[in-house]
């Protein structure tokens, strides 16, 4: 049980009566100011409730809070829509998907140093489409039919390994961040001389996109359908679940657009804390060229159009989705993150047990995957990526290999990262069999492994500091009461759900559990017992009455309390400061009420709902005179 703070307060008399009250939290609000957009009154339709003996006290409770009483992405059980009813949850509004005008870049192709592009060759008759290799200056250096290797051939796997003229687009909203890709690729997954691979052609054959918050680390993947061979990117495409719960004629676009599936495990190879996989492939400015930044080629690249990150060991990382946890939950659970004090590569990246310490180093610094006394299972597993390194490697140019002129692959080097120019010193075999084997997984302590996914926080804890506060209380007669002495309990508090800086982000609910005694003789507090139970709270054994109404052990349950206004299956507008949650009670004269509020934030991962550490506990006397 958590530690209790009594904040000592006293609130106005309700009606012309004497009322106690009492509250305890953990912490106080970490949060941008408070403020309140105007006082509030008892809604008429519950002032104007007739309490009679054929009225039970759930269907009042569900009259009167059932607007407010929902989870969020419970509208749908279609995956796609579900998806992204969770992903707006957490992300806020999602934005169509676009990988043409300013926010976006092609994803070019270098041949031996030079820049490719497939145009017509017009000193041939006919003018067939060819590839035209031209150096920095812009300068034709040769014309060729084919381009079997590249200098940055793909390290993804199932895609064309040297494509040209796919494209990036991004969208940032605060410290949201949105990629997405439309990528060229083939069956074959080579290029050739065709006119979809021009720069004009809008066809491409893979969509996907990722949302990311870089505060959080809650990253999410959207893929678009695997039986769909050709999309076109002057489409804008929707976002799944539409723009809101209301956009219908999006919500359905979208689930013909999405794989629900969940079929790729995207997280094997963007494990790194990232959005993006930096490689040479993305044509990333600070890595892949003999001088970095300053070499003359990086005007071939994406420069800083895809932000760098420090993906340090320690920072938060989650994947949102219920549908894709599910499908993929072996990966999420067994994935370590590792590193290892004194080794050359640990100074600037944390790796990881899939494809940034498996594929991506052993690419990154020319080695090959290896485990002391593998196992037949291991050696297997080896095999299968020694052949993708393999093919990789069959795709890039000697230009670019270590034996080559151009020298940028290896390209990432233990002392000097993409600095290729200060030299390349590669990792011995002792200290390549340290990193291999921490990649792997028979790794010992001197990995440091820890949980490459971390955990989701519950509200107020870990590294979300916002909590609810500004707790009261008021009573208020309901004036077409028969006897006249019924009463209308109203619990109200504060809360931002801050967490991320994302102003429409709806993962918090609140449940409260009331029960009731009679008022005591001496009036004084009540012991901490008398109280439902925390798992009361949570809704143990809940059964439901009515909607979000029912009984949780010996204690009444409202479950899934958002703020005021907030009706069921609707988008909150935007805000930066603490929201107006209440909920209304019938009450009764002589009796003591005495509340447990919980909030609970919908993690849309394994882990499902996390309930926080800290208790709200207050009570309310309701006397009507002696």
């Amino acid at each position: 049980m958590g530690r209790l703070v009594h904040l000592a307060a006293a609130i106005a008399v309700a009606v012309f009566l004497p009322v106690g009250w009492e509250i305890r939290a953990l912490r106080e609000l970490h949060a941008w100011p408070l403020e309140e957009a105007g006082p509030f009154s008892a809604p008429d339709p519950k002032a104007a409730t007739a309490v009679t003996q054929t009225v039970s006290s759930y269907d009042l409770l569900l009259r009167w809070n059932g607007d407010v009483l929902w989870a969020p992405a419970t509208a749908s059980t279609d995956p796609v829509t579900k998806f992204g009813d969770e992903a707006r949850s957490v992300f806020g509004p999602i934005p169509d998907g676009v990988c043409t005008g300013p926010n976006s870049r092609p994803v070019g192709l270098e041949v031996d140093g030079n820049a490719v592009r497939l145009e017509p060759n017009s000193s041939k008759a006919g003018a067939p489409l060819e590839f035209a290799h031209r150096d920095v200056e812009g300068r034709l250096v040769k014309w060729t039919t084919v381009v079997d290797r590249c200098d940055k051939p793909s390290l993804a796997g199932d895609v064309t390994f040297c494509a040209m003229n796919s494209r990036v687009g991004r969208i940032t909203r605060n410290h949201v961040q949105w990629l997405f890709l439309c990528r060229k690729s083939s069956e074959s997954l080579e290029i050739e001389a065709d006119s979809y691979w021009t720069e004009t052609d809008p066809r491409f054959s893979r969509y996907s996109a990722i949302g990311f918050n870089d505060v959080t680390g809650e990253i999410a993947f959207l893929d678009g359908r695997k039986d769909r061979s050709v999309f076109d990117w002057r489409d804008r495409f929707p976002p799944p679940g539409g723009t809101s719960y209301g956009d219908a004629a999006g919500r359905r676009a979208a689930e013909e657009l999405y794989d629900g599936s969940a079929k790729v495990d995207c997280v094997l190879c963007h494990d790194n804390k990232k959005p993006t996989v930096i490689d040479p492939h993305m044509q990333q400015a600070r890595v892949g060229y003999f001088e970095s930044r300053h070499d003359p080629r990086a005007v071939f690249s994406m420069g800083n159009f895809l932000p760098g990150r420090v993906s340090r060991q320690d920072l938060p990382f989650r994947v949102i989705g219920s549908g894709y946890a599910a499908v993929h939950a072996g990966t999420l659970l067994d994935a370590r993150s590792f590193l290892i004090d004194g080794h050359p590569c640990s100074d600037c990246h944390s790796l990881t047990t899939l494809e940034s310490g498996r594929r991506f180093a052993a690419d990154a610094t020319g080695k090959t995957p290896v485990i002391a006394s593998a196992t037949v299972m291991q050696n297997a597993a080896l095999f299968a990526q020694k052949v993708a390194l393999g093919l990789v490697q069959n795709h890039r140019t000697e230009w670019a290999s270590a034996s080559g002129a151009g020298r940028i692959s290896p390209w990432m080097t233990p002392e000097h990262g993409g600095n290729l120019w200060k030299g390349v010193r590669a990792l011995n075999d002792e200290e390549w069999l340290r990193l291999s084997q921490c990649a792997w997984g028979p790794g010992g302590s001197e990995c440091g492994y820890r949980p490459l996914f971390t955990q989701c926080p519950p509200p107020g804890g870990g590294s979300d500091t916002f909590v609810p506060a500004d707790f009261s209380a008021d009573v208020r007669s309901d004036p077409v009461a028969a006897s006249g002495s019924q009463k209308i309990l109203r619990i109200s508090w504060k809360y931002l759900n801050g967490y991320g800086y994302v102003p429409a982000r709806d993962d918090v609910r609140f449940n409260v559990a009331f029960a009731t005694t009679d008022v005591p003789l001496d009036r004084g507090p009540p012991a901490q017992q008398e109280y439902p139970t925390i798992d009361e709270a949570k809704g143990m054994g809940f059964v439901a009455a009515a909607g979000g109404v029912g009984r949780s052990g010996s204690a009444t349950l409202l479950e899934d309390a958002s703020f005021v206004g907030h009706k069921k299956w609707t988008d909150p507008a935007p805000s930066n400061v603490a929201r107006l949650y209440s909920v209304d009670v019938p009450a009764a004269c002589g009796k003591r009420y005495l509340f447990r509020i919980v909030p609970k934030r919908f993690c849309f991962d394994n882990s499902d709902i996390r309930f926080s550490e800290a208790e709200y506990l207050l009570y309310k006397d309701i006397d009507c005179g002696r």
